[in-house]
């Protein structure tokens, strides 16, 4: 196989067409349906998506929630300002953290959080520069951080969020996401159930969404890439669902990258899904073979993306380029709040 280069997935997006509000019905995103096989492209509104789902299809979806990750505070020492953002819990109240600026925050600064509900220290320096800090407040962590966190929107969204429920789906159960599966964004409760009515099983996994997941490839050859390891888990019943979908000839459409990513984590060659929970590191890009994935709803990425990646190992580079510029052309709406597209 030929060497891939990250120049590979490059494409032209106008910066004014980066989404930067959610659209106020849910549902009534564009959606931009493509064949896999042939690439060919039909223009639709999401709210539309049960007509191209079939009785005996399984949709997979991702109901991790997002936390409220960013806080704003103060060095103890200093009075200076400080930006954390909590990426994972790595026990109790040790939370691995992204803080900026960081080189002012070595082990031992004491930071202090919404007129002192809130203070941590800094333990040590792990990889990537993170830092782990000890939080020490009152009452449940969760709660203090529904007071003072806010929603740790993608840096290329500069307008503030004025409802947090809109950075989160309906569906919405398990906390732990450093970001939001954005896909999942486009689906009301009445959608939901029309598409149930229609005889589509629908199940729900999770992955908990870390930074990693806006970390840009720096490397030419896409191989030398590191994905971030995330946290999933798959009940025994969302397997057993899948698996007789499967049995019975159906197709296993995902939700988002972030559900593709982990049904493809959890199966065996043979494409039986396995539950359990653990990490996964798995980065899916052209040449990789779906075990479980008859098709995908996902928005429109960033150029040369690890998402761009997935979805051009599932349609081909060239169709989703070519689907990418014709979004460009129609003025689709991009990125996390933007449109959705249908790949089947």
């Amino acid at each position: 196989m030929c060497q891939l280069k990250k120049s590979d997935f490059y494409f032209e997006l106008p910066p004014e067409l980066i989404a930067q509000d959610p659209l106020e019905d849910r549902s009534s995103s564009r959606l931009l349906v493509m064949n896999r096989h042939t690439g060919a492209l039909e223009h639709h509104i999401f709210r539309e998506i049960p007509d191209f789902l079939r009785e005996g299809d399984c949709l997979v979806l991702n109901d991790t929630k997002v936390i409220p990750a960013r806080l704003l505070g103060l060095r103890r020492e200093t009075g200076a300002h400080v930006e954390v953002l909590l990426l994972k819990r790595r026990e109790g109240d040790v939370w691995e953290t992204l803080v900026k600026p960081g080189k002012k925050c070595r082990p031992g600064a004491e930071l202090v959080f919404g007129d002192g509900l809130l203070s941590g220290t800094v333990l040590e320096t792990v990889e990537e520069g993170n830092r782990l800090i000890r939080f020490r407040y009152e009452g449940i962590f969760e709660e203090v951080l529904d007071r003072l966190g806010e929603m740790p929107l993608p840096p290329y969204i500069t307008h503030k969020l004025q409802d947090k429920s809109r950075y989160q789906t309906v569906y919405a159960k398990y906390e732990g996401s450093a970001a939001a599966p954005t896909a999942g964004l486009h689906f009301t409760r009445e959608l939901l159930e029309q598409i149930r009515q229609k005889g589509v099983s629908v199940v729900y996994v999770t992955l908990h969404v870390g930074l990693g997941t806006f970390r840009p490839v720096k490397e030419e050859n896409i191989l030398e890439h590191h994905m971030h390891s995330e946290f999933y888990s798959v009940t025994p019943k969302a397997a057993q669902t899948v698996n007789e979908t499967r049995a019975a000839g159906g197709r296993v459409i995902c939700v988002g990258t972030t559900s593709c990513r982990t049904l493809e984590s959890a199966a065996d060659e043979d494409g039986t899904v396995r539950a359990g929970s653990g990490d996964t590191e798995i980065f899916i890009y052209p040449g990789y073979k779906f075990k479980v994935m008859d098709g995908l709803i996902t928005n429109f990425h960033l150029p040369e993306s690890t998402l761009v990646m997935l979805v051009s190992a599932l349609a081909g580079r060239e169709n989703v380029l070519n689907a990418y510029r014709e979004a460009v052309r129609e003025r689709y709406r991009f990125f996390s709040f933007g449109d959705a597209m249908l790949i089947l």
